[in-house]
Parts: structure tokens; sequence; C-alpha cells
């Protein structure tokens, strides 16, 4: 499950609901963190700068302490029927190797979102004591070196799985080359087997999948490529509201029958095949 809504007190049921009922089936729980501008107030692409401002010492620090409480609190109650804490893995700062975000590389230097990141997680893991989130480091698809994966990497003591963001490499209008993605996803598999973390396509699909064969033509050989090892890969939304803006299939579109394919594939694990992972 992932959230692309914002952080603010009108969202929270919904969030809620829709987290414990992902829970309840059995699914692995991720939140993305799509963090309004603090400083103008606008959203997330409002690319007035903010970096320097949150950290300690600038002017709006208080503000992103106060923000990363919201997101501790929800993490101390995200609780199951026992008491017991429900893991989250919690991916804030994503793309950050583009320039559409506030945090994005040309808004902020190499050690102040380093900074960013290490602040974000020693406050909510000591400050306020959150221990049910595993924390995942995504760039987009911005490199082709692991030099160049780890060029804003905050420190192994920050992160728990290394990811990336790749639809470019898809898209008939981007690079239009899935080999390319399969690179890269070589390049954090082993990245993360030599730092025993794991290794995750973080976001990934093809916008209103017109390419009947994209899920095992394009794909299923990223996933399997040259033996990557893989955690996950999570595909973006389906928009209720943008009809063209889906990523999943659903009766009656073309890929269907070829996300069949890829369902029953015997490298793909699906809802059905964890089994009680909580336990």
């Amino acid at each position: 499950f992932t959230n692309p809504v914002s952080w603010e007190t009108k969202n929270l049921d919904y969030i809620k609901s829709k987290f414990y009922a992902a829970y309840e089936r059995g699914n692995v729980l991720t939140f993305c963190w799509h963090y309004y501008n603090p400083v103008t107030g606008n959203n997330f692409y409002d690319t007035t700068q903010v970096v320097k401002h949150i950290l300690p010492g600038g002017s709006r620090h208080e503000t992103f302490k106060s923000d990363l409480k919201i997101i501790a609190d929800f993490a101390h109650n995200a609780k199951n029927h026992a008491g017991e804490l429900i893991p989250i893995i919690f991916r804030p700062w994503h793309e950050f190797d583009g320039n559409w975000f506030w945090w994005g590389k040309n808004h902020c230097s190499v050690e102040e979102f380093k900074k960013l990141y290490r602040f974000t997680v020693t406050y909510l893991r000591d400050s306020l004591e959150v221990h049910n989130f595993l924390y995942a480091f995504s760039p987009d698809c911005g490199f082709t070196t692991e030099a160049e994966y780890l060029e804003r990497y905050p420190g192994d003591k920050y992160v728990d799985v290394l990811g990336m963001d790749d639809y470019w490499d898809f898209r008939p209008d981007g690079a239009n080359n899935p080999t390319l993605a399969a690179e890269k996803v070589k390049i954090i598999s082993d990245l993360a087997q030599s730092k025993g973390k794991l290794a995750a396509m973080t976001e990934t699909g093809l916008e209103s999948i017109q390419d009947s064969a994209w899920f095992t033509t394009k794909l299923l050989p990223v996933l399997r490529y040259k033996g990557a090892k893989l955690a996950y890969v999570m595909l973006w939304r389906n928009d209720t509201q943008m009809k063209q803006h889906f990523y999943a299939p659903f009766p009656g579109q073309i890929s269907v029958p070829d996300f069949l394919k890829f369902y029953k594939d015997e490298y793909t694990l699906f809802e059905e095949d964890l089994k009680g992972i909580y336990k």
C-alpha cells in the first residue's frame, strides 16, 4: 500500500482504513511521503527553497519537527488487535535525483540532502522512538553506476531498503529501453547484498498500459536480470479521477491476459503466496 496524499488530518481516516485492510490481508505496507512545502504551504512541486530552512538552526525547523511528530503518532498507533506494532517501510525524499520536488538535486546540496535524510531518521527513531519503520532510500533512475547511486546516500545506519523509482526507461516517450532499467536493478541488488540490505523497485509501471504484453516482456525480464534479487516491486496507483492515470490492469483492460501470465509465473509472489509474514 502506498499513500500519495498529504498528511493532513482530514486524510487520516482514509489512510487508516486502507492501511488496516492491507494489513489484514497479509500485505507488506509501505508509505512514501509527499511533504507539502513547509515554507510556502504549497504542494511538493513548489520548488521554493526549503531544505536549508528545515535543518537544525533553520527558520522552519520546528515546523518540520512538528510534522515528523504527526508521522510518529501514526506509527505509534499502528497496532494490530493484539496491540503489537505493525512494521512499515517508510520512504521519504524519493526521486531526489530529479528536480520536480523541492528536495530535488538542484534545490539542495549533497550535504544538505544527507543531513535532511539523517535528521529524518534519527528524530523519528531516537527522539520520537518510532521503532516499527524500515527506511527506504529511493532515487529516480538518473544513475548508471554504483557511485552515482550513492552520491546522496546518507549511510548504512539510516537505510534498510535500497530502492529505485523507474518509469522513464519503460516509457515509449522516454528512454524506451527496459535494459537500462535492468542494469540499474542489478546495481542496487548487488549493492544491497554487499551491505546486508533489501533491494526493491520502489516505484515503476507504464501509465495506461497500452502495451498488451508489458508485464511479461518488459517488467519480468528486468526483475530476473542476471540473477538480481529484489524483495518487491511496486506499481504506482490507479486514479479514479484521471481515467488514463492507472498502472495496474482491471477487468477488460488489454494487458489483463498478460498480467495473469505474470501472476502465475514461478518467479513472482503475490498476496496469496505470503503465508503469515507477521507471525
